[in-house]
């Protein structure tokens, strides 16, 4: 996510707390926010597909595949 768009997400909460937000900023700052939860989410999934987990047989098993093949046989 863009640092400006962020630094508006705070603007607008600060905002909400000193003197209200107008329906139309109400509307944009939903917005806002839930593009940052897509953009952490998306962030959270790619570092946790690039982990590798030592399974106690030995072997190297990445989370990535191993819960994306998961998803796949349900």
């Amino acid at each position: 996510m863009e640092p400006q768009k962020i630094a508006r997400i705070n603007e607008l909460y600060r905002r909400s707390k000193a003197e209200g937000l107008t329906d139309a900023e109400k509307k944009e700052q939903k917005l806002l926010r839930l593009e940052y939860i897509e953009a952490v989410r998306m962030n959270l999934r790619g570092q946790l597909n690039n982990i590798d987990i030592k399974e106690k047989d030995g072997s190297v098993v990445n989370l990535g595949e191993k819960y994306d093949a998961d998803r796949k046989g349900n």
